[in-house]
């Protein structure tokens, strides 16, 4: 029997009423500042309510007409790219991680612990441990400036593939054995019977993969020369410019939310299949 506690409930409330007012504080404030003119914005003190200009700072964004002395690069191209880099990442992420602990679960071959744990291991070898000799490859195979240097080093997981394995490991082993009954081979197995099981696994998986690809900067600083090839999320910091140079902050406040939308969508889009997958645990 559930009590009730008004005052308790009350208290509860207000403390997520507060925080949710924490989070989207400073999202209100990119809103509002996207929406005015650079000279509103570094007046003091600066308006709290939206401004007349949204549909000209968002248009100047999106197609890179604006006049910062920084770069001033296409928000929707700097999109397209981040776009097509996080859904190679997270696709590629899950295609060799359900397939690797496929491999490893329910094929019998020498080294097969030795191969796990060695896929195990790079857990602890980040992008950034091992960044000197990838960028030295990735520049050797021709692919700088291009989304196969962007994507293909980012693609091999760990976690994804460990995380897959344990699924498998729960699979029972009458399903195993039904499907050679009925005379089905290893990857009609994993087709008709490992994929529809793993369904609510790989659309959480997704959903981190492809924030993950969303944000990253470090690597593709490195690899990416040209404005074709900036993602959003390093073409905001190219939008601001150093020294006395006057910054577009109108802009670059456009950009930063139009950053924040695709992945947004994602998980809210795909909120009930991401929580299913994270906390069912029915086999």
């Amino acid at each position: 029997m559930v009590e009730r506690r008004p005052l308790a409930t009350a208290i509860s409330h207000l403390v997520l009423i507060l925080g949710v007012l924490i989070v989207a504080f400073p999202l209100y404030i990119t809103f509002v500042a996207s929406t005015h003119t650079a000279q509103d914005i570094v007046q003091v003190p600066m308006p709290m309510l939206p401004g007349p200009h949204l549909v000209e700072n968002y248009k100047a964004a999106i197609f890179g007409t604006s006049g910062s002395a920084a770069s001033t690069a296409p928000v929707g191209r700097m999109m397209t790219v981040s776009l097509v880099m996080a859904l190679i990442i997270a696709l590629g992420k899950i295609a060799i991680s359900l397939l690797s602990a496929f491999a490893i679960v329910y094929f019998r071959f020498p080294g097969r612990q030795f191969f796990f744990w060695a896929i195990f291991v790079t857990l602890m070898l980040p992008v950034e441990v091992r960044i000197g000799p990838t960028y030295q490859v990735v520049s050797d195979l021709g692919m700088l400036n291009s989304y196969a240097g962007l994507t293909v080093p980012l693609i091999a997981s760990a976690t994804a593939t460990f995380l897959f394995r344990q699924f498998f490991l729960t699979v029972p082993d009458e399903l195993v054995e039904a499907a050679r009954v009925d005379g089905a081979g290893p990857l009609r197995f994993f087709k008709d019977v490992l994929l529809p099981l793993s369904t609510t696994s790989i659309a959480a998986l997704f959903v981190i993969q492809f924030i993950y690809g969303w944000n990253q900067y470090l690597w593709p600083l490195l690899v990416t020369s040209s404005e074709d090839m900036y993602p959003v999320v390093m073409g905001i910091k190219r939008m601001i410019s150093g020294g006395d140079a006057a910054n577009d902050w109108n802009i670059v406040m456009a950009t930063a939310i139009l950053a924040m939308l695709p992945p947004a969508l994602v998980v809210m889009l795909m909120q009930k299949w991401f929580v299913k997958g994270l906390v069912d645990t029915e086999k």
